[in-house]
């Protein structure tokens, strides 16, 4: 079995050089043919430098790839085009992964069981959450990549995340590539390429593994432990949810369904109203991701008015 590991990067030159570090010292049998293929999504740093060197020093590991349509799902999907693994792993370039990541993570897809894996991803540091900061929601670290579901292997229920994951090549013979209308590209900060996928997979019935074994450690930059940083994300995934699957619903106001305006009062009230800092800003949050959906409904009610309009024409 042959795997190709597929990292997208963009400007971060310096934690390129540490993802690609840990990834070179993977422990796999000698008989496991691999390889690291760096998609450059048109970074204006020394992105090229960091993995050239890489390759002068495990040659025929490393390859390089250069991706100049802006947007991580074209870097994705380039790197798909161009693996030439049965199995593909994937990794971002901010997290440093342990010497068994990839071992661990692919063990499981010798065999004709599963469609694809998912990994853990703990922070890089000990992370102290501010006291505005509810932890104890399933998701309530999603915006900092943290994917934890226990000790225990397994059958997945909900699609891993994208920097640590893998899936057999054939999955995206069989069910197309990433779709470039999510995933941050310049401009915008919206994501879910990776989950969008692995969730198409379990739509369909294919099965997932979550296998805990396989770790990778995420950086955790101050900017990203900030309200402001949270609340711009769930309000990207207000509108990720709804170009992954339109809100359906009846009556509507301007293409808005109308229990999310009802919603989004609900929380915006109780936001207002909570007293313990946590619980307060766990209302925000849903109050800004609803309006993330509200959004979304309304500009595509907009663009399909005008794809009609021009139909008309």
């Amino acid at each position: 079995m042959k795997i190709t590991v597929i990292l997208c990067t963009y400007n971060r030159c310096q934690s390129l050089a540490r993802a690609l570090e840990s990834v070179a010292v993977q422990s796999l049998p000698d008989h496991v043919e691999w390889e690291v293929l760096v998609v450059d999504n048109k970074s204006d740093d020394q992105t090229r430098e960091v993995v050239v060197d890489f390759s002068r020093r495990y040659p025929s590991r490393f390859c390089y790839l250069f991706e100049p349509q802006p947007g991580k799902s074209h870097a994705l999907n380039s790197g798909l085009r161009m693996a030439r693994g049965e199995v593909l792993a994937f990794i971002d370039d901010d997290v440093t992964a342990e010497p068994t990541w990839l071992q661990n993570l692919v063990a499981s897809m010798h065999s004709g069981d599963w469609a694809g894996a998912g990994g853990r991803i703990l922070p890089d540091q000990t992370l102290s959450p501010p006291r505005w900061l509810p932890i104890k929601g399933r998701y309530a670290l999603a915006p900092l990549a943290m994917f934890d579901l226990g000790n225990d292997a397994g059958d997945l229920t909900e699609a891993p995340f994208g920097t640590n994951m893998a899936f057999r090549k054939t999955m995206f013979d069989k069910y197309g590539g990433f779709r470039t209308d999510l995933g941050p590209r310049p401009g915008s900060e919206m994501r879910d390429e990776d989950t969008e996928f692995g969730q198409r997979l379990l739509s369909a019935g294919e099965r997932l593994r979550y296998e805990p074994s396989a770790v990778v450690y995420h950086a955790v930059p101050k900017y990203r432990v900030q309200k402001k940083y949270f609340l711009a994300w769930w309000f990207d995934k207000g509108r990720a949810d709804v170009r992954q699957c339109e809100i359906p619903g009846s009556p509507r106001l301007w293409g808005i369904p109308l229990y999310l305006v009802r919603r989004i009062a609900v929380w915006t009230l109780r936001w207002m109203l909570a007293v313990r800092p946590r619980q307060r800003f766990d209302c925000k949050v849903k109050a800004w991701w609803n309006a993330g959906q509200i959004v979304e409904c309304h500009q595509l009610r907009n663009v399909k008015t005008r794809a009609e309009c021009q139909a008309r024409m």
